[in-house]
């Protein structure tokens, strides 16, 4: 079979429209991505479009049919990772902190590839030059190695995400889940499962609920 340029122009519209709908459907994600989940969901689109519309064997009403089904997993997959925290979790997995008050754990760096070298590199490109300057070094999903000093007042992590509590979070500004409850409490907030997020700032929690 000859190769029709006209299907090829129809199946990268068709590709195009694919990712824009998904895009303004599932938020902004796919553009910078921030986990895993969202560069697989690239890569796969990707490969959809680059190994199709140069098959002639495949007609652009099959080739619908799979942007269709790209496109519910990737919603689908959205929908779960919004609405259950257990299933964000597993899927994109968690920040993994690697210094911890001044002290690297090797096991946590080891566990995401990362050798002594490859910390210092990390801390030196944000302008720190010595561990003990490290109150708390956490490792992103996207790669990120996000750095508390000592002596910052707070902390660069919201205390409650989605009606989790972070817990340490609380350990890093010396506090416990005890006494997160009970300035929830006094600020007429009883349920953490309602809150969106809370952040610890000077001594005081400011609270967005859902």
């Amino acid at each position: 079979m000859t190769l029709s340029y006209l299907d090829v122009a129809i199946k990268l519209a068709l590709g195009l429209v694919s990712l824009i709908f998904v895009i303004n459907v599932s938020g902004k994600g796919n553009l910078a991505p921030n986990s895993a989940s969202d560069q697989v969901q690239n890569y796969v689109l990707g490969g959809i479009i680059g190994g199709v519309i140069y098959s002639p064997s495949i007609s652009i009403l099959q080739y619908c049919i799979i942007l269709l089904m790209w496109t519910i997993f990737v919603l689908l997959l959205k929908w779960l990772k919004t609405n259950n925290h257990m299933v964000k979790k597993m899927i994109d997995g968690k920040p993994t902190i690697l210094i911890q008050h001044g002290k690297v754990d090797p096991e946590a760096c080891r566990s995401v590839g990362l050798t002594a070298a490859d910390i210092a590199l990390k801390l030196r490109g944000q302008g720190i030059y010595q561990l003990k300057l490290v109150k708390r070094a956490v490792l992103e999903q996207n790669g990120q190695l996000i750095v508390v000093q000592m002596g910052d007042e707070n902390p660069k992590y919201p205390l409650i995400t989605d009606g989790v509590v972070q817990e340490d979070v609380l350990d890093t500004i010396g506090k416990d889940e005890e006494w997160l409850l009970e300035t929830l409490s006094k600020d007429g907030y009883e349920t953490v499962s309602d809150i969106f997020i809370a952040e610890y700032d000077k001594g005081l929690l400011r609270v967005v609920t859902y």
